[in-house]
């Protein structure tokens, strides 16, 4: 194997890409034989047509210069399977073992035979760098190729080349609302997480929502609630993006007693918004100036007033409705 790699006139990408891929299927049978590795024959991945499959994945990815891929989950079908090692269950144990290794989403189908092989679980294996597609993107080129097994359903893959938009990529990586982030965020999607908890104690659930906010959640709030037993409980619900959603999760799962979280997507409009400082006889404060269709609003940031409040003899309300007052004399 090694030595038909070595022998390609190819960069060291493709060749460790292309490794990287045999060594996904050698694990799975080593696994599935229970043998050590390299005492792994690979029979079918061993012939010809496997090896220009895994090694024209690696040449085109290098050279299409790709740097992320999300694969589906994989369409796979019922029944058995005739081969080398006897009659095998579909999926056959090395595409199982790889799926399982590798965080692989199977999809069954109503279609009897085998619809993914070990070498194409692993190609899907090695290739894949995130979980889920772009919210935001233009399609720029697309691939088919047709197997040649007759199925119910059209056995073709389909292999599309993603840009993602300007406003896709202004939101990833970065935490809290900034103030380009909302505004090119307006019509974004949003996950809510939820999870119900009956035997978590006040300050546990405080502490919880610190660090759900630390690490990226939009807001995170509490509902009182009854649950079985007529036991008083709290609805723990958290709003986020996609690439915190994972590492929240995490958190709740850690410093809550939850055993399980509800999740599901939602659509917000969020109004163009603008952080701007006003001077008041009370001193300067930040305020929040939103604007919709043609009208604005102004909102006192509370820390900036909490500050005023406690460096001198001030109540809240009355340095409140001076900022309000200051900032809607500001130019639009």
């Amino acid at each position: 194997m090694y030595e038909i790699i070595d022998c390609l006139d190819s960069n060291n990408h493709v060749k460790e890409l292309a490794r990287k891929m045999f060594s996904i299927v050698a694990e799975a049978e080593a696994k599935a034989h229970g043998l050590p590795i390299e005492q792994v024959h690979f029979h079918e991945v061993g012939a010809i047509d496997s090896i220009i499959d895994i090694v024209s994945v690696a040449v085109c990815i290098d050279n299409l210069g790709i740097e992320e891929v999300a694969v589906s989950p994989l369409c796979e079908g019922y029944g058995h399977v005739h081969c080398q090692h006897g009659i095998l269950p579909v999926p056959v144990p090395a595409t199982a073992n790889i799926a399982a290794s590798h965080g692989l989403k199977l999809r069954f189908t109503d279609n009897e035979g085998e619809m993914v092989t070990p070498t194409g679980a692993a190609i899907a294996a090695a290739l894949r760098t995130r979980k889920t597609l772009p919210l935001n993107c233009s399609v720029q080129k697309i691939g088919m190729g047709a197997g040649n097994k007759t199925f119910r359903q059209a056995n073709v893959l389909r292999a599309m080349l993603l840009e993602e938009t300007a406003e896709e990529n202004a939101i990833k990586g970065t935490g809290k609302g900034t103030q380009a982030e909302e505004g090119l965020n307006s019509h974004g999607q949003m996950w809510v997480l939820e999870t119900n908890l009956d035997d978590s104690t006040g300050e546990m659930l405080g502490f919880a929502m610190e660090a759900l906010l630390e690490a990226g959640a939009a807001d995170v709030w509490y509902s009182p609630i009854f649950m079985k037993k007529n036991r008083p409980a709290y609805q723990l619900s958290v709003l986020c993006k996609e690439e915190v959603r994972e590492r929240l999760e995490d958190i709740l799962f850690v410093h809550t007693t939850t055993i399980g979280i509800r999740r599901y997507l939602v659509e917000r409009t969020v109004l163009e918004r603008q952080i701007r400082q006003v001077e008041t006889k009370y001193g300067m404060v930040d305020v929040k100036v939103c604007c919709h269709k043609n009208r604005s609003f102004c909102y006192p940031e509370y820390e900036s007033i909490r500050k005023i409040c406690r460096g001198r003899e001030a109540d809240f309300q009355s340095v409140y409705d001076e900022a309000k007052r200051m900032a809607q004399e500001l130019p639009v």
